[in-house]
């Protein structure tokens, strides 16, 4: 769907002489990478509002195929079927980000692992036939996941996997990278305000919209999809979201969410959701994971060290659905 919005912004008051300023804002959505993407542009070029909004997404298209498991032609799901056998030569963008996620996989010890497909597909979640997976059928994929098994040679511009059954699964931080790509490409654009929305989990405020001073964004309540639990802005930063809500099955009482603990095999236990705000999508992608995986405590330290990056915890509560805690930035309690 295309939306076209004019929007006036006036001078301030005793601003002389007055002069009005005419905007254009421009928005369109697509199904990209498995959910709704959507572009929202804001400048005085209204006629090419369009075409960037439409290269933008474009774009986010681009890295889908780029480094999807679910296309069976993409560069990362020929690097599953090839690298157990020999180095496989990769080209330099997917060899850059994975060695961006091996990075995000060393410092956070493995509770953010890419190596975790063989998990996905143990519990169902590769394909949303959730089951809960025997002993044996488990202790098989946990002993394929572990970013050592991985091997990157950054001056050859090959990967490996040192063992048959390893596979790459980006799905834990593609969506952040495809953000970033996008907003880069309209900061070429000249575009200085814009809404970059990849199904309401990665999300980019670029600038702010006319007449505001941020973005406005809500984040989903993690017990009921039509409400919102809170508001945060976004200007020049990104939100990034983390929750059992959006895929998980039921049995013999108990949910489980796809959001995995690659150490221990099994989905989080304890938690909702995890909303992150941070200067990069890709980061945030990373960090809502990672925190949602090691839980409070670990993330209190964390954000310590990564000022201004801000966290919110949707804990269980009795009596009421859940505790929200906000941690990092300016207060953190």
């Amino acid at each position: 769907m295309t939306l076209g919005l004019a929007v006036l912004l006036l001078a301030p008051a005793g601003a002389a002489p007055a002069r009005i300023t005419a905007l254009a804002c421009h928005e369109e959505s697509r199904e990209a990478m498995g959910c709704t993407g959507t572009v929202r542009a804001c400048g005085q070029g209204a006629a090419e509002l369009p075409a960037i909004v439409g290269a933008a997404l474009d774009e986010i298209d681009r890295v889908d195929r780029l480094m999807s498991h679910y296309r069976r032609d993409s560069p990362l799901s020929r690097l599953n079927r090839e690298a157990a056998k020999g180095p496989v030569a990769v080209e330099p963008e997917l060899l850059d980000f994975l060695a961006e996620c091996l990075r995000w996989s060393r410092e956070s010890n493995g509770a953010f692992d890419v190596t975790v497909g063989p998990l996905m597909k143990a519990w169902g979640f590769f394909r949303d036939e959730g089951h809960v997976p025997g002993g044996d059928e488990l202790a098989r994929a946990r002993a394929l996941v572990c970013y050592r098994h991985v091997e990157l040679d950054p001056v050859a511009g090959t990967i490996r996997f040192d063992r048959p059954g390893v596979e790459l699964d980006l799905g834990g931080i593609g969506k952040g990278y495809a953000v970033d790509r996008a907003v880069s490409l309209l900061r070429r654009r000249g575009i200085a305000s814009a809404l970059v929305n990849l199904g309401g989990s990665s999300v980019y405020g670029l600038g702010a919209p006319p007449g505001r001073k941020a973005w406005e964004i809500g984040i989903q309540d993690p017990t009921d999809p039509a409400k919102t639990a809170l508001t945060v802005p976004l200007r020049d930063r990104a939100l990034s979201v983390s929750g059992g809500h959006a895929r998980f099955f039921e049995k013999d009482g108990v949910t489980y969410a796809h959001v995995m603990d690659p150490r221990t095999g099994h989905p989080v236990q304890g938690l909702l959701g995890v909303a992150v705000l941070t200067a990069t999508a890709t980061d945030g992608d990373a960090l809502d994971n990672v925190f949602f995986v090691q839980g409070l405590e670990a993330a209190r330290a964390a954000l310590a060290r990564l000022p201004p990056t801000e966290a919110f915890f949707f804990v269980p509560s009795r009596g009421r659905k859940w505790t929200l805690v906000r941690l990092g930035g300016r207060t953190a309690h």
